[in-house]
């Protein structure tokens, strides 16, 4: 059956009874884990929440005033998953998500427009495409595009927006000789009940299951933000449409007036304000560099010439890197003293070395890493990783100075 959203996907709500509902499980991911929702599975007797299917994702609303986590298309029916229980026959009534629907519709809408001009201009087919939460990617068949296509592919979609060309939805049964004139990638395996053609009139006839705008003039503007190198010789146009592209402008925008602000040019100028910047950055990063090196040398020979220097040195360091601490452990001589080196936030990550006498090494810099909360490594002496918390640095600096005590009483 075509669903009462496939038939009129302006309409926002509508009254129906339940079919069935059972009791399911949901996978959902949140925070990057995955977790199961326990609720239920709730078929209705039509509904105007869109299924997830065809590249377009599902609707958000509502059923009997509880959300609708999740609608997936099984067959003939649409499946709406829930977290409270319907009874069957009762009658229950829909609202959508308008806003999100309305979006959908212009991408998917802009994505037909796209593709079957990119192909009647310049041959290229659409193999895939995919409605993204920011922006749109359409699936090109061809390694690449050449210079200025994509610039006239988007005037001549714009074109066509603004001739107000109506979009309609046809409804074939799957014998009728129609349906072997339309573009398809082919029907699922468990399709039931007529096909949905949707037709941009004089320019593409296609086979779809999604919800789309009734006129060309409601996709309002489509930019084509650029191409990205796809898989297998294929290449990936990324675009957006409608109020997408209003909160594309007004979000560009507002990034450019804090640019000006900053860097305390015109919008003009901002990219050879960035540049010089960042040219200004690397001058200083290489000057800092140069006194740290020279730093290092000067702490190391410092240490050296105290009288009393003891078989133990320590230092944490903001600045730094591995090769600051290297020369300090090389300057300083590890063979009969340990040498513990931290660069980075005091209570922060950062990077360490452990130097000294091989066996002492050995033995507690695995130690030193766990105190550290990071990962190591080490030989000849010694070890040295990267630290995620230095907030244990004085523990594991007492643990290296009872070691090094071992060397002056002779244990070791």
């Amino acid at each position: 059956m075509a669903f009462q959203c496939q038939r009129d996907s302006y309409m926002q709500e509508l009254d129906t009874s339940v079919v069935s509902c059972v009791p399911a499980e949901l996978k959902v991911e949140s925070n990057g884990k995955k977790e199961k929702l326990k609720g239920f599975n709730v078929k209705l007797k039509d509904t105007v929440l869109f299924p997830e299917g065809g590249g377009q994702p599902d609707d958000h609303g509502t059923v009997g005033g509880v959300p609708v986590l999740r609608v997936l298309r099984q067959g003939p029916d649409a499946v709406h998953f829930i977290s409270s229980g319907l009874e069957e026959g009762q009658e229950v009534h829909i609202k959508l998500d308008w806003q999100r629907r309305f979006d959908h519709m212009q991408q998917h809408s802009g994505q037909h427009l796209i593709t079957a001009l990119a192909d009647a201009m310049f041959g290229y087919k659409t193999t895939s495409w995919e409605l993204g939460r920011q922006r749109s990617s359409i699936e090109l068949d061809t390694a690449s595009v050449k210079p200025g296509e994509m610039e006239a592919l988007e005037a001549a979609v714009n074109e066509k927006i603004r001739a107000h060309i109506p979009v309609t939805v046809n409804l074939l049964s799957i014998d009728d000789p129609a349906v072997e004139k339309v573009r398809s990638r082919g029907l699922p395996d468990d399709h039931a009940g007529p096909i949905r053609i949707i037709d941009i009139e004089g320019v593409d006839a296609n086979m779809c299951c999604g919800t789309h705008v009734s006129n060309l003039s409601h996709l309002q503007i489509i930019k084509i933000l650029g191409t990205e190198k796809g898989k297998k010789n294929k290449t990936n146009l990324i675009f957006i449409a409608g109020n997408r592209v209003l909160k594309y402008a007004e979000k560009s925008y507002n990034i450019e007036k804090s640019l000006t602000v900053l860097l305390k040019t015109g919008a003009d100028e901002h990219v050879d304000a960035v540049d010089k910047l960042q040219k200004t950055v690397k001058r200083l990063q290489k000057s800092n560099l140069i006194i740290l090196r020279e730093m290092a040398v000067l702490i190391a020979q410092n240490f050296k010439s105290k009288p009393d220097r003891g078989n133990f040195f320590s230092l944490h360091n903001k600045d730094g890197d591995n090769e600051f601490m290297n020369i300090i452990a090389n300057e300083i001589g590890f063979q009969d003293t340990v040498i513990f080196l931290t660069v980075g936030e005091e209570k922060g990550a950062g990077m360490f070395l452990l130097a000294g006498p091989e066996n002492i090494v050995t033995e507690v810099g695995p130690r030193v890493s766990e105190l550290l909360q990071g990962k190591g490594a080490g030989k000849a002496g010694r070890y040295q990783g990267k630290a995620n918390s230095l907030v244990k640095r004085a523990e594991a600096e007492a643990l290296l100075q009872e070691h090094s005590c071992k060397l002056t009483a002779g244990e070791e």
